[in-house]
């Protein structure tokens, strides 16, 4: 009797993670074929701390991986990583079992050696990027930073971009100012920090305007001062998908490091497909949408605050024009619908309605 599955996908987190969801989930559910999908313990996250009180169902996730392999997979997609505890062995396994596989990543593992704790430097992700990459049939890479890299390690490299559906999203239709303003955020805890790259700059504009933070991702405070002017939002579907809106500025500050170079740029992507203006630091795929987008681009911390007022004292017309344009641009460049196509060709799985 054959054993083998016929499509299979792994990630290491469940569908509630912003990357396996974009990456994989979302991309699943237009396709119309049937997938098997593993993904390690269905988390939003694979942190040291989550894995230390699960050990038992850390334990099944890696019998899991095993049977994966043993089934021979006609065709796999892996994403990221197989295991939060491997070093390239799963990974690899995994890739070799299958008649045809590809692995995609959507971050700048290759540059990610396990800073931020033992546990994280007994696996780091770089090496467990590179061996995916080395023992892949086809490679996907987010941008054109992450393909870059990959194309030195490997001949056969596609780039496809994280993607949106603009439909998930209420659209923005009123841009006059709220009373106070309301700059926004939407992101995971592990990104937060980055929001205090700017702290002198949205307390300036706090100062000026009595403008407001909303922080759509965690109730938990963690940015000092500056919890006194922001309202936090707990993420779910559905405030995704209503939040954005409600914000007059997006904002995506990121810190200068190479890890920041190989970001997909997606809290753009999310704010675009909402209709609604933002400011993000100008690094890797972040430079590209800004300019298509027509939006400012601080390179410096101190740049930040007058970019801010800049779009938060243009006339409401000028920030609408602003908001409808990028939803217009996203649909046609960034949305599943415009990239189906070449998604299920990367992965050769015959044409797509």
């Amino acid at each position: 009797m054959d054993r083998r599955l016929d499509r299979c996908a792994v990630t290491p987190y469940g569908r509630e993670a912003g990357s396996s969801r974009v990456r994989v989930f979302e991309w699943l559910d237009r396709l119309g074929v049937d997938f098997t999908v593993g993904s390690y313990l269905s988390f939003p996250d694979a942190a040291p701390s989550r894995l230390a009180r699960h050990p038992v169902s850390v334990a099944r996730a890696e019998l899991r991986l095993r049977d994966i392999a043993g089934a021979r997979p006609r065709r796999l997609l892996l994403h990221r990583e197989a295991s939060p505890l491997s070093r390239g062995w799963w990974e690899r396994r995994l890739l070799t079992s299958a008649e045809f596989a590809v692995y995609d990543f959507d971050d700048a593992l290759q540059w990610d050696f396990g800073a931020g704790g033992l546990a994280r430097r007994l696996a780091p992700k770089a090496e467990k990027a590179r061996t995916a990459v080395l023992h892949a049939d086809r490679v996907i890479a987010g941008n054109a930073v992450l393909a870059d890299w990959a194309s030195h390690h490997h001949r056969d490299v596609v780039v496809i971009p994280s993607c949106v559906a603009p439909e998930d999203y209420v659209p923005k239709t009123f841009y006059g100012l709220h009373d106070p303003p309301r700059l926004g955020w939407i992101g995971s805890p592990d990104n937060e920090p980055h929001l205090l790259l700017i702290g002198r700059a949205l307390a300036e504009v706090h100062r000026r305007t009595g403008a407001r933070l909303t922080l759509v991702g965690t109730t938990t405070r963690t940015l000092g001062g500056m919890e006194t002017f922001i309202d936090r939002v707990a993420w779910s579907p559905d405030t995704q998908r209503t939040a954005l809106a409600e914000m007059d500025l997006g904002l995506m500050p990121l810190p200068t490091t190479s890890y920041s170079l190989g970001k997909c740029g997606y809290k753009l992507l999310q704010y675009a497909a909402a209709g609604v203006p933002a400011v993000a630091t100008p690094l890797g795929v972040n430079a590209e949408l800004l300019s298509s987008f027509g939006l400012p681009a601080p390179r410096r911390p101190d740049d930040w605050a007058p970019a801010i007022l800049g779009l938060l004292d243009s006339p409401t017309a000028a920030r609408e024009q602003l908001g409808t344009s990028a939803r217009e641009i996203i649909a046609r460049r960034y949305s599943y619908d415009a990239w189906l196509p070449r998604w299920a060709a990367a992965l050769e799985l015959g044409p797509v309605a």
